[in-house]
């Protein structure tokens, strides 16, 4: 619980809060500490830390009625947990904005902790857009974009900078960070939590999560402009096939929410896909995300043309037949349907069934003939990136 306290109220980090004696830290937190001795103390704070519709929001997935002596609410500068049986925690909702903690992921991970399986986690945050929208809104399009620009330099950029970043932590205190919706998504998840529902209510995203799972091993993984995501490859062995980030950090993690939510488009690709960022969508119209994938061709993982590399959970929808016989060739930089243009959903599977199919009869020459395809097709603009 102690955990819990100094994440959510950003005493872990720049603070001196480690410096201090065990008895003087548990002062501290119990400066934090509040009872919450009945339900109508539950609606009241969370009313007045929000809004009704907000308290409807929750009570709409948590049975507050029947569990508020089992759930642990926190504030801007409260956490009610006096009385609270620890071993018995049904429900965290945490009402302080994600983007104002200063170490979101070890504040996941110490909810996680509370929290037993299934367990119910509610937080909220103000993502980039809407703040953009709110600068917009109050000093007009005009002057707002100037104040844009400047916040999501301040807010954005410099944290993720090595070096400049303590020095913004040392001055901030972690607050006021400028982070997107898919970013504390794909946190979540990474932190052992199934998303189960995210909406905006005046102005904040809130977002309803349940603890699926244990929290990833390995830490922050995935703030490089180089990444590395896990792709099915030869023989079933799962690889790490590089690309250029074309997302917001974490995103890697939600693809599966992400087709559950919006299937995929006509080219086989998640549909609608809110993870991929403006510069992000030229590097794509351009192939530009695609060349550190030579990186696993030096590595020899993968062949410059050959089958797509997928996603566990993308080959999973395969036909049988298919699993089998493609994991025995390396995946390509150059996949099939880029060669045929046949990018849609289904029209890529077959491709894939014609290229097996032509190296199968002409093992030395299909290759050849399929880069130069493939080249001629995204030269003369006849076949666009996802």
């Amino acid at each position: 619980m102690d955990a819990y306290l100094q994440y959510v109220h950003n005493l872990k980090g720049v603070s001196k809060f480690d410096s201090f004696r065990a008895a003087a830290q548990s002062a501290i937190l119990s400066f934090y500490v509040r009872p919450l001795d009945n339900l109508n103390n539950l609606e009241r704070n969370v009313v007045s830390e929000s809004n009704e519709a907000v308290f409807d929001y929750i009570a709409g997935h948590i049975d507050l009625k029947y569990y508020y002596r089992n759930i642990i609410l926190t504030t801007r500068k409260s956490s009610y947990v006096d009385e609270v049986d620890f071993n018995d925690v049904k429900a965290i909702i945490n009402l302080r904005q994600v983007n104002n903690i200063q170490h979101p992921n070890k504040l996941f991970r110490a909810v996680n902790t509370l929290l037993p399986e299934r367990g119910v986690y509610v937080g909220r945050l103000e993502t980039y857009n809407q703040r953009k929208e709110l600068i917009y809104r109050q000093v007009g399009p005009a002057f707002g974009r100037f104040l844009w620009l400047l916040d999501f330099v301040l807010h954005r950029v410099i944290p993720r900078i090595p070096y400049l970043d303590n020095l913004y932590y040392y001055v901030t205190n972690g607050q006021f960070r400028a982070l997107s919706e898919a970013e504390i998504l794909g946190r979540l998840v990474y932190c052992g939590f199934d998303i189960v529902n995210i909406t905006p209510i005046q102005g904040l995203t809130y977002f309803i999560a349940e603890k699926a799972r244990k929290p990833a091993e390995f830490h922050n993984p995935s703030y490089y402009p180089i990444i590395r995501l896990s792709r099915v490859g030869q023989h079933g062995k799962m690889i790490g096939v590089y690309k250029f980030r074309t997302m917001h950090p974490y995103s890697e993690y939600i693809q599966d929410y992400v087709i559950r939510m919006n299937g995929y488009n006509d080219r086989g690709k998640p549909a609608n896909d809110f993870r991929v960022t403006g510069w992000g969508m030229v590097f794509r119209k351009l192939w530009i995300d695609e060349l550190p994938q030579l990186i696993n061709v030096v590595k020899g993982e993968m062949k410059l043309v050959g089958l797509r590399p997928l996603s566990k959970f993308r080959f999973s929808e395969f036909p049988g037949d298919l699993q089998r016989e493609r994991i025995k060739y390396k995946p390509g930089c150059f996949p099939p349907y880029v060669a045929l243009n046949m990018p849609d959903d289904k029209m890529n599977i077959e491709a894939e069934r014609i290229y097996i199919e032509a190296l199968h009869k002409h093992p030395y020459t299909t290759d050849v003939r399929y880069f130069l395809l493939a080249v001629y097709n995204i030269l003369a603009n006849r076949i666009r990136s996802s």
